[in-house]
């Protein structure tokens, strides 16, 4: 799907390409939430937090609203300096599809993911769906941390951080 967007200013003027965002992961309570907070971070370090809406949500069958966000998520943001709280819970799309609606973008950690989003939920033409690699240029998934510890929440952590430049610069580039 093309990245082009009619949502919000051109890259021409200055402007983001996408004026929503949504990240999507199975539970969100690991990967989407690292990627919505690193982007925030991202996105502020440039100028461009006011202009730039982010959400995240799980899409798996078993993702639920209000489970919380894992520890070991916390802890690897934590250690960045993002705190999130102790009681920072995830989002269910099944439960608010409004978040989809809202979007122009949606980023997902895995092809996988993308594919079941455009199956399950109310895709439409409009809105550009790739994966995080995708969208920052490389191929490839995000693979999930969950039960392996927090050196492989650190890691995915690390790995999410590498690519958000290049999200951002995508987001704000002319092509």
């Amino acid at each position: 799907m093309s990245v082009a967007s009619n949502h919000g200013e051109s890259a021409a003027t200055g402007g983001p390409r996408f004026r929503s965002i949504l990240l999507i992961c199975a539970a969100n309570t690991a990967r989407s939430v690292m990627a919505e907070h690193l982007l925030a971070r991202e996105l502020d370090r440039r100028g461009g937090a006011h202009q730039v809406r982010l959400r995240s949500a799980g899409i798996a069958p078993y993702a639920r609203d209000g489970a919380l966000i894992s520890l070991d998520t916390r802890m690897a943001l934590r250690d960045i300096g993002i705190d999130l709280g102790e009681a920072a819970t995830s989002t269910d799309l099944k439960r608010h599809p409004e978040l989809l609606a809202e979007a122009d973008l949606v980023i997902a950690m895995t092809a996988r993911q993308a594919g079941e989003l455009r199956e399950r939920f109310a895709v439409s033409d409009a809105h550009a769906v790739h994966t995080l690699r995708e969208f920052a240029g490389e191929a490839g998934d995000i693979e999930d941390p969950f039960e392996q510890g927090e050196v492989a929440f650190a890691q995915c952590r690390r790995e999410l951080e590498r690519l958000m430049p290049r999200v951002v610069e995508r987001l704000f580039a002319n092509d």
